[in-house]
């Protein structure tokens, strides 16, 4: 074999390694991040993430990172002190609840609260549950026998009468 040919050859198989190849480096990709995680965020970055996942009591439809209003100021200063004491975030979460779950941009995921997250999973399993369903039931109903056709399905009394009638043909036939 010549050396174009065993090229030719290298190059036809190429595109058969590409994909484990890339799948390869993929999967090492996530598993370096998920291992090394994110860098940690600065206090300001901590107190702007905190911020943005409580309601602004003044403000309508505002978190209290972005709220202009001084109350939310004052949270964010709050936030920042309590950062700087070592209080973890889902402790200062959870001092700011203490005044009611309002103050969450996004609702809890428990009690009645945690319907808004485990009600869009429950339609989808029934439709889903629906579909196989009467998929199934579709795929089981007989169908009907288009017009002139070979052989109609009838019943068992019908099957009787037919069977009486060609009897009684067969009696009258001259023979």
């Amino acid at each position: 074999m010549n050396a174009a040919g065993t090229l030719w050859r290298v190059r036809a198989g190429l595109p058969r390694l590409l994909v484990p190849i890339a799948l390869a480096a993929g999967l090492a990709t996530l598993v370096i991040v998920a291992v090394g995680g994110h860098p940690p965020a600065s206090q300001a970055q901590q107190v702007q993430q905190i911020a943005a996942g409580l309601h602004c009591p003044i403000c309508k439809d505002l978190s209290v990172a972005d709220s202009p209003a001084p109350l939310a100021q004052q949270m964010r200063q709050e936030i920042a002190a309590k950062l700087g004491a070592g209080e973890s975030a889902d402790q200062i979460r959870a001092g700011f609840v203490a005044y009611g779950p309002s103050v969450l941009m996004s609702p809890p995921r428990q009690g009645v609260a945690g319907v808004a997250y485990y009600l869009p999973l429950l339609v989808l399993a029934a439709g889903v549950v629906a579909a196989f369903t009467a998929l199934r039931r579709w795929l089981r109903t007989p169908q009907p026998d288009p017009p002139g056709s070979a052989s109609p399905r009838l019943s068992a009394s019908q099957r009787r009468a037919l069977a009486k009638a060609v009897a009684r043909l067969r009696e009258e036939e001259p023979g």
